[in-house]
């Protein structure tokens, strides 16, 4: 078993701790995770808190679970959405000339222009907190990083026979796209879709821990990160939970992406 191998087995298992707890979470939780006592606020992890507690006396694995949920189902939700946006508008860029072209180019640089944590807190900001207005803030970012992808995708495959022959025979360029265009660049798509995740995973985080993201009951890796900060010195364990979480979800997409990346390059240099 070679290297890349083993990065793409352990991204792998990290992944899998986030998905088995977020949906173990739909059925079972070890204590129902907003439920408040104050009696049994800031115990340190134990037999019947396996994690501990945190200032409000809630379980935090039960927490965990439930964010793990909140996190993997944002996250891959906005990297969707804004892929197939991204996607379609790249293409239709790069299948297009003169001024459309501009355009659509100028729109994507105008967007790329901004950091995507800026970007998202603008929208955010505009249209309310709230987990869908964070799923389609966190899209919006989404969509030049898939644009532009696409955009050099189709113009590389635009000089392909294959392609030429299509537009000898007057197929339309909507037909195009679908028919000739998507199922070339797929591979490549689906490599950047799963680096993405991780991204909007984190992203998502950094709304919450500002307070922008996911609103109080609900769980969330940033909101929990935000409620423990004061409490970093005097009760260190609260932030250990949540930070660890995030740090591997973020890496196994990272991983799992390279490691696909890196195999599609091997087979595109086979061909």
């Amino acid at each position: 078993m070679n290297k890349k191998n083993v990065l793409f087995i352990i991204g792998i298992i990290l992944l899998l701790i986030p998905v088995v707890l977020g949906l173990t979470s739909f059925f079972y939780t070890p204590h129902p995770p907003n439920t408040m006592n104050v009696a049994n606020r800031m115990q340190y992890p134990s037999m019947e808190h396996l994690l501990g507690t945190d200032q409000f006396g809630r379980d935090i694995l039960s927490r965990i679970m439930v964010s793990s949920r909140y996190a993997l189902f944002i996250g891959i939700t906005s990297v969707f959405f804004g892929s197939i946006m991204g996607v379609m508008l790249g293409a239709l860029g790069a299948i297009s000339k003169g001024i459309l072209r501009g355009l659509i180019m100028r729109m994507i640089d105008g967007l790329m222009a901004f950091p995507g944590v800026l970007l998202a807190m603008m929208f955010v900001a505009a249209l309310g907190e709230g987990i869908w207005n964070t799923i389609l803030a966190i899209s919006i970012f989404m969509v030049p990083v898939f644009a532009r992808l696409s955009y050099s995708l189709v113009l590389e495959q635009q000089v392909k026979l294959y392609i030429k022959a299509a537009k000898t025979y007057g197929v339309k360029p909507l037909r195009m796209i679908y028919k000739h265009y998507l199922p070339a660049i797929t591979p490549r798509i689906v490599t950047q879709f799963s680096a993405s995740i991780g991204g909007a995973i984190l992203t998502e985080s950094s709304l919450s821990f500002l307070g922008l993201g996911v609103q109080p009951p609900n769980a969330s890796w940033g909101l929990m990160l935000n409620e423990a900060q004061q409490y970093m010195l005097t009760f260190p364990y609260l932030t250990v939970p949540s930070g660890v979480i995030l740090m591997m979800t973020v890496l196994g997409f990272n991983l799992v992406g390279d490691q696909l990346n890196d195999l599609l390059v091997r087979r595109k240099g086979r061909n």
